[in-house]
C-alpha cells in the first residue's frame, strides 16, 4: 500500500492560482492511477480529476474542466493539481488518493471514493470572494 501526503493547500482570493502536490512512498507509485477528490462542507466528496500511471491521460469533472491540470512526475513519486481561476465554490478540503488496482485505464470520472484505496490526510483549500 502506498502512502500519501499532500501540501500547498491555503487561502487565495477567488480568480487566483495554487498547486497541491501529493507525495508518494513505496516503489508502486508508477503503477497506480491516482485522483484528486475534494469534499465540501456538509457535501460528498467528489472526483474531480484522475490520471493515467503513464501520466498521458487524465480526465476532469465539468465543474475544474479548463481550470485544473492533474500532472505526475514518476521520478519523484509525485502527482500534481495546478487550480488556476479558483472559485469561492472550489473551497473544500482536497485528498488525492490511489486506484485500489494496479491494471487497465484510470476510473472515470464518475467513481467514487469506494473504488480508490489508499488516501492523503488532506489538504484545505479556502477561496474568498
Amino acid at each position: 500500500q502506498v502512502q500519501l501526503v499532500e501540501s500547498g493547500g491555503g487561502l487565495v482570493q477567488a480568480g487566483g492560482s495554487l498547486r497541491l502536490s501529493c507525495a508518494a512512498s513505496g516503489r508502486t507509485f508508477g503503477w497506480l492511477n491516482m485522483g484528486w477528490f475534494r469534499q465540501a462542507p456538509g457535501k460528498e466528496r467528489e472526483l474531480i480529476a484522475v490520471i493515467s500511471r503513464s501520466g498521458v491521460v487524465a480526465s476532469y469533472k465539468d465543474s475544474v474542466k479548463g481550470r485544473f491540470t492533474i500532472t505526475r512526475d514518476n521520478a519523484k513519486n509525485t502527482v500534481y493539481l495546478q487550480m488556476n481561476s479558483l472559485k469561492p465554490e472550489d473551497t473544500a478540503v482536497y485528498y488525492c488518493a490511489a486506484d485500489r488496482t494496479t491494471l487497465g485505464a484510470p476510473k472515470p470520472i464518475s467513481s467514487g471514493a469506494g473504488d480508490f484505496g489508499s488516501w492523503g490526510q488532506g489538504a484545505q483549500v479556502t477561496v474568498s470572494s
